[in-house]
């Protein structure tokens, strides 16, 4: 699919994954909205770069926790925009929590991982489904990780909701189909991003340490192959790792 007059919703933009993302398709020829919750100046930066792209931008305030404010904002974004063809679920949120420390895993940091990671993308998608229906050709893409494919992460709560996540790619498929197609990046470690300066030190070094390639992910790497997915024709239910060789390691 050619990108270029698209009109795409990222979540999480205010956010450096989700700028590397916002930033990738509009070089690829998208307007792109971005949805922010705290970081004010981090979405105003994501704006501008999209901006000096010659594309157009908007921002909207969303936390997505809260269900009743997902389908306003995605109306907002696509009020902004004109229409919506691409939804990228990039919107996370985690903390290191150990895998034997069951007790520091409390109820309120489980419920919140789950509402951010898993519950709010699937009424997001659930919103945006008409507007990525209306022309046929829609597009998610939903930004998971590698903790959803092995026992390992920032947290048990954090690796079960993006397990979660990554099955909801494969029914979001069968739901939307044939008209939108939905993908999965599942990232290993971003080294520099807000979410990793959330892990213990010692997380940082052990992932690096168990990949083939030595060294963390690349975040443009994950921004390319959201536009790869957006782009393709005949791919759906599909989940791509993007973790320098950590999880077949």
């Amino acid at each position: 699919m050619d990108l270029h007059g698209s009109a795409a919703l990222v979540t999480g933009g205010s956010g450096d994954l989700g700028r590397a993302i916002a930033i990738a398709l509009a070089d690829a020829g998208a307007d792109v909205a971005i949805t922010w919750l705290e970081y004010k100046d981090g979405a105003l930066e994501t704006c501008r770069r999209v901006g000096e792209r010659e594309r157009r931008a908007a921002m909207v305030q969303l936390d997505q926790t809260n269900t009743a404010a997902i389908e306003p904002a995605v109306e907002t974004a696509v009020a902004e925009l004109g229409r919506l063809d691409i939804l990228v679920n990039n919107a996370g949120w985690n903390i290191g929590v150990p895998f034997r420390d069951l007790d520091g895993l409390t109820a309120d940091i489980w419920d919140h991982i789950q509402d951010v990671n898993l519950r709010g993308p699937f009424f997001l998608a659930r919103a945006a489904a008409r507007h990525l229906r209306a022309r046929g050709a829609g597009r998610i893409v939903n930004v998971a990780s590698v903790a959803g494919l092995r026992a390992a992460g920032s947290s048990i709560a954090y690796a079960v909701a993006k397990a979660g996540l990554i099955h909801l790619t494969r029914c979001l498929a069968v739901a939307l189909g044939p008209e939108v197609a939905v993908n999965c990046v599942s990232p290993g470690l971003m080294e520099g991003t807000r979410m990793a300066q959330r892990l213990p030190a010692e997380l940082v070094s052990s992932t690096k340490q168990q990949s083939v390639l030595q060294r963390s992910t690349a975040i443009d790497d994950v921004a390319a192959q959201v536009v790869a997915f957006c782009r393709a024709d005949s791919i759906t239910g599909q989940v791509l790792n993007i973790d320098a060789g950590v999880y077949f390691h």
